[in-house]
């Protein structure tokens, strides 16, 4: 019965969970769907072989080890203190009143004060670098400072390999002859010290020492898709008249305000509204009267200023775009606009564009951007270590709170808008585990009374994992969450142990004290040697290093913590809360064997 009823629980735990929502829902439905597999797995082979090999290796009579005597020895007194703590617990009802009252506000409080996170940042092996020049630089000088930036990143023992793409900007997805990325590829983690993220601030001097621009280095989003770089995303938006130029100023204040926190190590944005641009005024007036299509007017200056894609065309097996384009030394100076001519269509002569059109030297944004629909600038930034993505996110939205005029407003966009998103998914979580516990072992009992005891431990599990990641000062994110469900399965198994047998013994005609007591006694050695392979097999998660490193400690950490209270801690007070729950009750005839109606006819 205890079998069936750990099994059902741990399934029960997962299964409500892999039905949430959203990429938190995704991951939460990735480790559910494994660990449910694998618990019915266990389950089948525990009902079925395990019996058939105990019958095969245990035998009639058992002769102690004199290897493993003195263990035996160390636990039994183990056991003995443990069943007098259990009888001091069981005598004196306040203290455990006391403490389970200070295990949940302490729990509430670690809550509270431990900051919030998505997913920790992650060694991937791999920085980008992300160049910028003064407005209206050329492409050789991008060059120049991107082949400077390089070499001296390439100096460094921990790099393996370095790329440089100029005239792309990863930031905003566009082409810009001020703009390049440099891609930088690791050593392995075994052949290099530190972290990805302590090369960060050293990659960043070097970006600032360059004479002719500078060079931002990011690690890269830990989950591929959200953002394009690390730490957090978000756009201030322009929702009252859209002039790039009063962006700009709102956001430098902004960004000005946000420098002062000590908690930021980086606040940066590629968005420059004064871009050196030249603007052709067509006049279309003109130009119809003198019988030329307006279309024909921007084609031409596509085809020859820019480029004007044609059609496509097969070779070798090979597709390839044909695109019109005047030679470079025709489109240098503003003065070669003059010199392209558009076809009149009434009088079939060549019309010059200087005849309909003036050039004049205007400066403005290079690219525009609307987010939600409002024209928008990308503000990007990382806090320093021990600041959670939380905690970052909040400063940003108190300070813009207090700088930005009216009618401007952030939106978070990436890694950032995911956890916003995903803020109420580990609530959900917790709750439908509980209910799922609580239900699962109503109808396992049929009685609503021990599933209550079997709950109550679950905030010690909590407490343990909370203080785990507290003292290693680790945020609250997504996989410690996930975490905490399996501790709520964990945590319900050990305490199913130990509220079985005593509602076995209870039945016998014990009392619900004796009843406690001696089930604790019987199943701490059980509990302590299967929480202990589970707790020594979760440890290399603690101390994992390399790729992915941060999932792992993270997840591992609190599930670490989280067992030994489960384990040493909360079954001290399952007896007590047992023994609550069970005092004066009548005993379910339904629950009875042969031997319990001889003994309670």
């Amino acid at each position: 019965g205890a079998l069936i009823a750990i099994v059902l629980v741990l399934c029960a735990v997962f299964v409500p969970v892999a039905f949430l929502g959203g990429i938190a829902g995704q991951l939460y439905k990735q480790f559910a769907v494994t660990v449910a597999v694998a618990v019915v797995l266990s389950g089948v082979v525990a009902l079925t072989l395990t019996p058939a090999l105990c019958a095969l290796l245990l035998k009639a009579q058992h002769t102690e080890n004199k290897l493993f005597a003195p263990f035996n020895r160390a636990f039994d007194r183990l056991t003995n203190r443990y069943t007098g703590t259990v009888r001091f617990t069981l005598r004196h009802g306040l203290v455990g009143v006391l403490v389970f009252a200070g295990v949940v506000g302490a729990t509430a409080l670690l809550f509270k004060l431990i900051p919030g996170g998505f997913v920790p940042a992650e060694d991937q092996g791999r920085l980008i670098s992300a160049l910028s020049l003064p407005d209206g630089a050329t492409l050789k000088r991008t060059e120049a400072t991107g082949e400077r930036m390089r070499q001296m990143v390439a100096k460094d023992p921990a790099v393996e390999h370095t790329f440089i793409v100029s005239g792309f900007d990863l930031i905003s997805g566009g082409n810009k002859t001020n703009a390049g990325t440099v891609f930088v590829t690791l050593k392995d983690w075994s052949e290099r010290q530190g972290k990805a993220q302590d090369l960060v601030g050293k990659f960043i001097g070097y970006g600032m020492r360059q004479p002719d621009g500078m060079a931002l280095v990011f690690n890269p989003a830990p989950i591929q898709g959200l953002g394009t770089t690390g730490g957090f995303e978000v756009y201030v938006q322009n929702r009252v008249d859209g002039d790039p130029k009063k962006l700009s100023e709102v956001l430098n204040v902004l960004m000005d305000e946000l420098k002062k926190h000590p908690e930021f190590t980086r606040i940066s944005t590629f968005f420059r509204p004064t871009v050196p641009q030249l603007f052709v005024e067509v006049d279309e007036q003109k130009a119809m009267a003198l019988g030329i299509a307006i279309s024909d007017v921007y084609t031409t200056l596509q085809s020859t200023m820019g480029a004007y894609y044609v059609n496509d065309f097969n070779k070798a097996g090979r597709v390839y775009r044909v695109q019109l384009q005047a030679e470079a030394p025709y489109r240098m100076k503003p003065d070669d606009i003059n010199r392209v001519y558009v076809k009149s269509q009434s009088s079939q002569a060549m019309i010059p564009l200087s005849a309909i059109a003036t050039v004049k030297n205007v400066v403005g944004p290079e690219q525009v951007e609307r987010f939600n629909g409002f024209i928008a600038a990308k503000l990007m930034g990382d806090s320093k270590p021990g600041v959670s993505s939380g905690q970052a996110m909040q400063i940003v939205e108190d300070v813009a709170a207090a700088t930005l005029p009216e009618g401007y407003s952030i939106a978070w966009t990436g890694q950032a808008f995911q956890e916003k998103r995903s803020a109420g998914s580990s609530l959900q979580a917790f709750g439908f585990a509980i209910i799922m516990v609580f239900l699962i072992l109503a109808a396992q009992y049929e009685k609503w009374s021990l599933p209550v005891a079997v709950v109550m431990s679950v905030p010690f599990a909590l407490m343990g994992a909370l203080t785990a990641i507290w003292l290693r000062g680790m945020p609250n994110d997504i996989y410690f969450q996930i975490g905490l469900v399996v501790l709520i399965g964990l945590a319900s198994k050990n305490a199913i142990l130990i509220v079985e047998f005593a509602a076995q013994k209870y039945r016998e005609g014990l009392s619900a004290a004796d009843a406690a007591i001696e089930a604790a006694r019987l199943r701490l050695r059980p509990i302590i040697m299967t929480s202990l392979a589970f707790v020594l097999g979760v440890f290399p998660l603690v101390k994992a290093t390399g790729a992915g490193a941060g999932a792992r400690q993270s997840m591992g950490t609190g599930v670490f913590g989280g067992m030994l209270a489960a384990t040493f801690i909360a079954t001290l007070f399952v007896p007590l809360f047992f023994k609550w729950l069970e005092r004066g009750k009548q005993i379910d005839p339904s629950h009875m064997d042969a031997d319990d109606e001889e003994k309670h006819p």
